[in-house]
């Protein structure tokens, strides 16, 4: 058993710690741009979780044209701090600029996974339970519509099939593959 039998276990604890918090972080702020039901109960648990660090933070870094700049720094603080727990753990070399970097294409990446997720899932929900008033419904709903109006637009209902959101999905895909590997082609190069 060598160094990966402890280091492992740790990378996937951090990996789930750290991104579930990010993930809430960015929620958050999605909920907020996209003026998503405030009084949802899923929306006053994200909002618990994450203000008592957001309090402080917004109290030194002010939002920008009705955007919540203090939920982005902070989503790049905790995926920078992840980042760099996990080079730490398993290389053992200590650059705070490698992670401060890679931390940019993760983010888009997380960003672009919780549109595609909630799509996912709004898919799922109106096969299972189509017409639901459950609140994590609603929250899916004012999440996805953004990007599921567009597409709606451009491919009408097939004998009562809606094909858009599997024209939103290829999008995401595509997007993801557009362009997370130039950003992290750029971070490459900055890091050299």
């Amino acid at each position: 058993m060598g160094s990966e039998y402890l280091s492992n276990p740790l990378v996937f604890l951090i990996q789930i710690f750290f991104g579930l918090y990010t993930a809430a972080v960015v929620l958050r702020f999605l909920f907020q741009l996209l003026k998503a039901d405030f009084y949802n109960p899923i929306s006053q648990f994200i909002v618990k979780i994450t203000t008592p660090v957001l309090h402080p933070l917004r109290k030194v870094i002010p939002g920008f044209m009705g955007v919540d700049t203090a939920s982005l720094v902070l989503a790049w603080a905790l995926k920078t701090v992840e980042l760099l727990l996990i080079i730490l753990l398993t290389s053992g070399q200590l650059t705070l600029l490698m992670p401060l970097l890679l931390a940019i294409p993760s983010l888009l990446e997380l960003f672009i996974n919780i549109f595609l997720y909630a799509v996912f899932i709004q898919v799922i929900l109106s096969w299972v339970a189509p017409g639901g008033h459950n609140p994590a419904v609603q929250l899916i709903y004012s999440l996805t519509e953004p990007v599921m109006r567009p597409a709606r637009r451009l491919i009408a209902p097939i004998q009562g099939i809606d094909l858009s959101p599997m024209l939103v999905i290829v999008g995401l895909y595509l997007l993801k593959m557009l362009l997370i590997p130039p950003v992290e082609a750029l971070v490459g190069t900055l890091l050299r």
